[in-house]
């Protein structure tokens, strides 16, 4: 936005705007979320863009075409790409679209429901709209490269929500001098959604160096004791406990036991004990109550003093998730979607 314009007079113009023509907002949003989708997923053609935005050919046609006449995107045989215009325009609109949903509102809500320093939401509800994870990966990538300073460790947990946040990296100069680690083992889940994975993805897209821990994520006791002795394990462990950003996502207890093939046995107990969030290999209650600790090589809780923490987590599905994990520990930021914020609200504080 220009200098000098700020919040107050945005929401002065839209509430005239939305007075005396309402449907000049609808259409704003409407191209926004165009301009939107063509940048998360360019070069992309128009039948994958009406697939993406559930709608048809038809409509789709029309507003590419206007698009491309206020030279906005550009077109060419691999398919739509803002243009320099287009990008600046759309980076102009973000504040505007925010302050027309109210989502800044609702953040400043939500940080002082949790106790959270700052809270991030972005428009939609991840359960149901992919994009809506990669908003939350473009959120987080801006939080990154607005704390990171140079030479810092930057410890990256995994999940499909961390590797959006990788997906939306892009080369910095001063995140090309830091350097990226697994803030924990993974080893035994899919290879795209590991912390090993997602560190190097960071590092690829922003030029930064990074680190690997070739750990399990689950060990046994003996196990435990013999591999934080490898001189290897043990140098790799003393980065990831110097590192001074941590970015983390949320998971709801029953899917991550699941997903991490925990015996039927554990699953019953965290049904039991009414488990509803996990986070660095802690589960906790809807309190925010620690009821299990697994055995994982990496970071701990006790160990995340002196760390600016960034949590990750979005969906009205994940609420409950979120709400305990803030219980027990508010972040530094806490970046999440419209959905789990509108129902975090709802939540007791």
């Amino acid at each position: 936005m220009s200098p000098g314009v700020g919040g107050d007079f945005i929401r002065s113009l839209l509430k005239l705007q939305q007075h005396l023509v309402p449907d000049l907002m609808q259409t704003m949003l409407k191209r926004y979320r165009f301009l939107q989708s063509i940048r998360l997923m360019q070069p992309i053609g128009r039948r994958g863009l009406a697939t993406n935005m559930q709608l048809s050919e038809r409509i789709v046609r029309g507003e590419v075409t206007f698009l491309k006449d206020q030279g906005l995107i550009d077109l060419s045989t691999a398919g739509m790409t803002l243009t320099t215009h287009g990008e600046a325009v759309f980076l102009e609109l973000e504040e505007v679209v925010s302050e027309l949903l109210g989502l800044s509102q609702l953040g400043d809500r939500l940080s002082a429901h949790l106790g959270v320093a700052n809270v991030i939401v972005v428009a939609g509800n991840s359960d149901e709209e992919e994009w809506v994870k990669q908003e939350l990966g473009r959120a987080c990538m801006k939080e990154i490269q607005a704390i990171a300073t140079a030479n810092d460790v930057l410890a990256v947990m995994g999940g499909t929500t961390l590797a959006a946040v990788a997906n939306m990296a892009e080369r910095n100069e001063t995140l090309a001098s830091t350097i990226f680690v697994p803030a924990r083992g993974g080893l035994g889940e899919k290879v795209e959604i590991q912390a090993n994975t997602i560190s190097a993805e960071f590092a690829r897209r922003t030029g930064a160096a990074y680190r690997l821990l070739h750990v399990p994520d689950q060990l046994s006791e003996d196990a435990y004791h013999s591999l934080v002795l490898e001189p290897t394990v043990k140098d790799i462990l003393e980065v990831i406990k110097s590192s001074a950003v941590v970015i983390h996502g949320i998971g709801d207890a029953q899917r991550m036991a699941t997903r991490r093939h925990s015996k039927d046995l554990f699953i019953e107990t965290l049904e039991r004990e009414e488990a509803v969030a996990e986070a660095f290999g802690y589960y906790f209650d809807a309190a925010g109550k620690i009821i299990y600790k697994q055995r994982t090589i990496g970071l701990q809780l006790n160990e995340l003093e002196g760390k600016y923490v960034i949590s990750v987590a979005g969906g009205k599905s994940k609420a409950n998730a979120i709400h305990a994990f803030m219980k027990h520990r508010p972040s530094d930021v806490l970046v999440t979607d419209e959905a789990a914020a509108r129902e975090l609200l709802q939540h007791k504080a």
